[in-house]
Protein backbone atom coordinates (compact mmCIF):
# COMPACT_ATOMS: atom_id res chain seq x y z
CA UNK A 1 0.00 0.00 0.00
CA UNK A 2 1.22 3.49 -0.82
CA UNK A 3 0.53 6.65 1.17
CA UNK A 4 0.12 4.83 4.49
CA UNK A 5 1.30 8.00 6.26
CA UNK A 6 -0.31 10.60 3.98
CA UNK A 7 -1.25 13.75 5.87
CA UNK A 8 0.90 12.97 8.90
CA UNK A 9 3.60 15.28 10.23
CA UNK A 10 6.53 13.23 11.53
CA UNK A 11 9.47 14.37 13.63
CA UNK A 12 12.42 12.02 13.08
CA UNK A 13 15.81 12.25 14.82
CA UNK A 14 19.13 11.02 13.48
CA UNK A 15 18.23 11.22 9.79
CA UNK A 16 21.85 11.43 8.66
CA UNK A 17 22.56 7.70 8.64
CA UNK A 18 21.46 4.25 9.69
CA UNK A 19 18.02 3.56 11.09
CA UNK A 20 17.06 7.23 11.36
CA UNK A 21 17.87 7.78 7.71
CA UNK A 22 15.95 4.66 6.71
CA UNK A 23 12.90 5.76 8.69
CA UNK A 24 12.96 9.31 7.30
CA UNK A 25 13.19 8.15 3.70
CA UNK A 26 10.56 5.44 4.12
CA UNK A 27 8.15 7.80 5.91
CA UNK A 28 8.51 10.35 3.11
CA UNK A 29 7.89 7.64 0.52
CA UNK A 30 4.70 6.74 2.39
CA UNK A 31 3.42 10.32 2.20
CA UNK A 32 4.45 11.80 5.56
CA UNK A 33 5.70 15.34 5.99
CA UNK A 34 9.06 14.62 7.62
CA UNK A 35 10.94 17.14 9.73
CA UNK A 36 14.23 15.55 10.59
CA UNK A 37 17.35 16.54 12.46
CA UNK A 38 20.91 15.38 12.89
CA UNK A 39 24.05 16.54 14.64
CA UNK A 40 26.05 16.10 11.41
CA UNK A 41 25.04 18.74 8.82
CA UNK A 42 26.72 17.00 5.90
CA UNK A 43 25.08 13.63 6.46
CA UNK A 44 21.69 15.24 7.08
CA UNK A 45 21.98 17.15 3.83
CA UNK A 46 22.82 13.96 1.95
CA UNK A 47 19.60 12.44 3.23
CA UNK A 48 17.63 15.55 2.22
CA UNK A 49 19.20 15.37 -1.25
CA UNK A 50 18.40 11.66 -1.59
CA UNK A 51 14.77 12.28 -0.65
CA UNK A 52 14.50 15.15 -3.14
CA UNK A 53 15.99 12.99 -5.89
CA UNK A 54 13.40 10.31 -5.11
CA UNK A 55 10.61 12.86 -5.42
CA UNK A 56 9.65 12.56 -1.75
CA UNK A 57 11.22 15.64 -0.14
CA UNK A 58 11.87 15.98 3.56
CA UNK A 59 12.80 18.93 5.76
CA UNK A 60 15.75 18.94 8.11
CA UNK A 61 17.09 21.11 10.90
CA UNK A 62 20.84 20.70 11.32
CA UNK A 63 23.04 20.66 13.20
CA UNK A 64 20.98 19.66 16.24
CA UNK A 65 22.59 18.25 19.38
CA UNK A 66 19.77 16.33 21.03
CA UNK A 67 21.50 16.43 24.42
CA UNK A 68 21.24 20.24 24.24
CA UNK A 69 17.77 21.33 25.27
CA UNK A 70 17.96 24.61 23.29
CA UNK A 71 18.75 22.69 20.10
CA UNK A 72 15.84 20.32 20.66
CA UNK A 73 13.52 23.27 21.25
CA UNK A 74 14.72 24.93 18.03
CA UNK A 75 14.02 21.76 16.03
CA UNK A 76 10.54 21.16 17.46
CA UNK A 77 9.69 24.85 16.92
CA UNK A 78 9.87 24.28 13.16
CA UNK A 79 6.99 21.80 13.36
CA UNK A 80 5.09 24.11 15.70
CA UNK A 81 5.46 27.15 13.46
CA UNK A 82 4.75 25.40 10.16
CA UNK A 83 2.15 22.82 11.17
CA UNK A 84 0.97 23.44 14.74
CA UNK A 85 1.11 19.74 15.59
CA UNK A 86 2.98 16.49 15.10
CA UNK A 87 1.37 13.11 14.50
CA UNK A 88 4.55 11.08 14.97
CA UNK A 89 7.80 11.35 16.92
CA UNK A 90 10.55 8.87 16.08
CA UNK A 91 13.57 8.94 18.41
CA UNK A 92 16.04 7.10 16.19
CA UNK A 93 19.19 9.04 17.07
CA UNK A 94 21.67 7.76 19.60
CA UNK A 95 25.28 8.49 20.49
CA UNK A 96 27.46 5.37 20.11
CA UNK A 97 27.74 3.74 23.54
CA UNK A 98 30.98 3.23 25.42
CA UNK A 99 31.84 -0.43 25.88
CA UNK A 100 33.57 -1.40 29.11
CA UNK A 101 32.98 -3.94 31.89
CA UNK A 102 31.74 -2.75 35.27
CA UNK A 103 35.16 -2.86 36.94
CA UNK A 104 36.75 -0.73 34.22
CA UNK A 105 34.00 1.71 33.23
CA UNK A 106 34.67 5.35 34.08
CA UNK A 107 31.58 7.09 35.39
CA UNK A 108 32.25 10.56 33.98
CA UNK A 109 33.73 9.74 30.56
CA UNK A 110 31.93 6.48 29.71
CA UNK A 111 28.83 5.80 31.82
CA UNK A 112 27.29 9.28 31.87
CA UNK A 113 27.85 10.04 28.15
CA UNK A 114 26.27 6.71 27.21
CA UNK A 115 23.19 7.28 29.38
CA UNK A 116 22.88 10.85 28.08
CA UNK A 117 23.24 9.64 24.51
CA UNK A 118 20.64 6.90 24.82
CA UNK A 119 18.16 8.12 27.44
CA UNK A 120 18.39 11.88 28.00
CA UNK A 121 17.99 12.77 24.34
CA UNK A 122 14.81 10.67 24.13
CA UNK A 123 13.40 12.46 27.18
CA UNK A 124 14.24 15.91 25.77
CA UNK A 125 12.55 15.20 22.44
CA UNK A 126 9.46 13.65 24.03
CA UNK A 127 8.99 16.49 26.49
CA UNK A 128 9.46 19.24 23.89
CA UNK A 129 7.21 17.55 21.32
CA UNK A 130 4.50 16.47 23.77
CA UNK A 131 2.22 19.52 23.26
CA UNK A 132 2.35 19.01 19.49
CA UNK A 133 1.50 15.33 19.91
CA UNK A 134 -1.40 16.25 22.17
CA UNK A 135 -2.64 18.69 19.53
CA UNK A 136 -2.81 15.93 16.93
CA UNK A 137 -5.51 14.10 18.95
CA UNK A 138 -4.09 10.78 17.86
CA UNK A 139 -0.31 10.52 17.77
CA UNK A 140 2.47 7.95 17.90
CA UNK A 141 5.81 7.98 19.72
CA UNK A 142 8.31 5.42 18.45
CA UNK A 143 11.41 4.86 20.57
CA UNK A 144 14.23 2.41 20.11
CA UNK A 145 15.10 -0.20 22.68
CA UNK A 146 17.31 -3.11 21.66
CA UNK A 147 17.56 -6.84 22.12
CA UNK A 148 20.04 -5.78 24.82
CA UNK A 149 17.27 -4.09 26.77
CA UNK A 150 16.26 -7.62 27.76
CA UNK A 151 19.51 -9.59 27.74
CA UNK A 152 23.21 -9.18 28.27
CA UNK A 153 26.11 -10.14 26.03
CA UNK A 154 28.90 -12.63 26.58
CA UNK A 155 30.93 -11.13 23.76
CA UNK A 156 30.73 -7.35 24.25
CA UNK A 157 30.93 -5.30 27.46
CA UNK A 158 27.52 -3.62 27.11
CA UNK A 159 26.81 -2.56 30.69
CA UNK A 160 25.93 1.08 29.96
CA UNK A 161 24.23 0.21 26.66
CA UNK A 162 22.01 -2.41 28.31
CA UNK A 163 21.13 0.05 31.06
CA UNK A 164 20.31 2.80 28.58
CA UNK A 165 18.13 0.71 26.34
CA UNK A 166 16.42 -0.89 29.31
CA UNK A 167 15.59 2.61 30.54
CA UNK A 168 14.14 3.58 27.15
CA UNK A 169 11.98 0.45 27.18
CA UNK A 170 10.57 1.23 30.64
CA UNK A 171 10.23 4.95 29.94
CA UNK A 172 8.19 4.25 26.83
CA UNK A 173 5.72 2.12 28.74
CA UNK A 174 5.15 5.02 31.13
CA UNK A 175 4.78 7.40 28.18
CA UNK A 176 2.04 5.10 26.89
CA UNK A 177 0.28 5.34 30.26
CA UNK A 178 0.56 9.12 30.44
CA UNK A 179 -0.27 9.64 26.77
CA UNK A 180 -3.35 7.43 26.67
CA UNK A 181 -5.87 10.10 27.75
CA UNK A 182 -4.55 12.42 25.02
CA UNK A 183 -4.59 9.79 22.30
CA UNK A 184 -0.81 9.45 22.26
CA UNK A 185 0.43 5.92 21.67
CA UNK A 186 4.02 5.01 22.62
CA UNK A 187 5.88 1.88 21.56
CA UNK A 188 9.43 0.64 21.20
CA UNK A 189 11.20 -1.22 18.45
CA UNK A 190 13.99 -3.51 19.62
CA UNK A 191 16.35 -4.11 16.69
CA UNK A 192 18.93 -6.80 16.52
CA UNK A 193 22.27 -6.12 14.85
CA UNK A 194 21.65 -3.84 11.84
CA UNK A 195 24.18 -2.99 9.14
CA UNK A 196 24.76 0.74 9.50
CA UNK A 197 27.68 3.13 9.26
CA UNK A 198 27.98 3.10 13.06
CA UNK A 199 28.08 -0.69 13.37
CA UNK A 200 30.55 -0.83 10.49
CA UNK A 201 32.87 1.59 12.29
CA UNK A 202 32.64 -0.66 15.34
CA UNK A 203 33.64 -3.61 13.19
CA UNK A 204 30.53 -5.55 14.16
CA UNK A 205 28.89 -6.85 10.96
CA UNK A 206 32.00 -8.63 9.66
CA UNK A 207 33.67 -9.25 13.01
CA UNK A 208 33.47 -12.25 15.33
CA UNK A 209 30.57 -10.82 17.37
CA UNK A 210 28.64 -10.06 14.19
CA UNK A 211 29.12 -13.58 12.90
CA UNK A 212 27.87 -14.98 16.20
CA UNK A 213 24.75 -12.81 16.00
CA UNK A 214 24.18 -13.76 12.37
CA UNK A 215 24.42 -17.44 13.27
CA UNK A 216 21.80 -16.94 15.98
CA UNK A 217 19.25 -15.41 13.60
CA UNK A 218 16.55 -17.62 12.15
CA UNK A 219 16.71 -15.97 8.72
CA UNK A 220 20.47 -16.18 8.17
CA UNK A 221 21.33 -12.51 7.82
CA UNK A 222 21.82 -9.29 9.76
CA UNK A 223 19.31 -6.48 9.50
CA UNK A 224 19.28 -3.42 7.25
CA UNK A 225 17.70 -0.05 8.11
CA UNK A 226 14.63 -0.66 5.94
CA UNK A 227 13.78 -3.75 8.00
CA UNK A 228 13.31 -1.44 10.96
CA UNK A 229 11.70 1.36 8.96
CA UNK A 230 8.81 -0.83 7.86
CA UNK A 231 7.96 -1.61 11.47
CA UNK A 232 8.06 2.11 12.23
CA UNK A 233 5.69 2.78 9.33
CA UNK A 234 3.19 0.37 10.86
CA UNK A 235 3.43 1.92 14.32
CA UNK A 236 3.05 5.44 12.89
CA UNK A 237 0.07 4.52 10.73
CA UNK A 238 -3.63 4.30 11.50
CA UNK A 239 -3.25 0.53 11.25
CA UNK A 240 -1.79 0.59 14.77
CA UNK A 241 -4.33 2.75 16.59
CA UNK A 242 -4.91 -0.02 19.19
CA UNK A 243 -1.22 -0.66 19.75
CA UNK A 244 0.50 1.09 22.65
CA UNK A 245 2.93 0.20 25.41
CA UNK A 246 4.32 -2.62 23.28
CA UNK A 247 7.83 -3.65 22.29
CA UNK A 248 8.49 -5.03 18.81
CA UNK A 249 11.56 -7.23 18.39
CA UNK A 250 12.84 -6.84 14.82
CA UNK A 251 15.91 -9.01 15.09
CA UNK A 252 15.77 -11.85 12.59
CA UNK A 253 14.51 -14.15 15.34
CA UNK A 254 17.50 -13.80 17.67
CA UNK A 255 15.32 -13.48 20.77
CA UNK A 256 13.18 -16.47 19.78
CA UNK A 257 15.97 -19.03 19.73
Amino acid sequence: MADRLKGKVALVTGIGAGIGQGVALRFAAEGATVIGCDIDPASAQRTVDAAAEAGTPIESVHPVDLTNRADVRRWVAVARERHGLAHVLVNAAAIPPHMAPVDEMDFDTQWRPTIAGEVDLVFHACQEAWPLLQAAQGASVINFASVNASRGSRHLSMLAHCAGKGAVLSMTKQLAVEGGPDGIRANTIAPGLVRTHATALAGLPGGPAGEIVKARTLVGRLGVPDDIAWCAVYLASDEATWVTGANFAVDGGVMAA
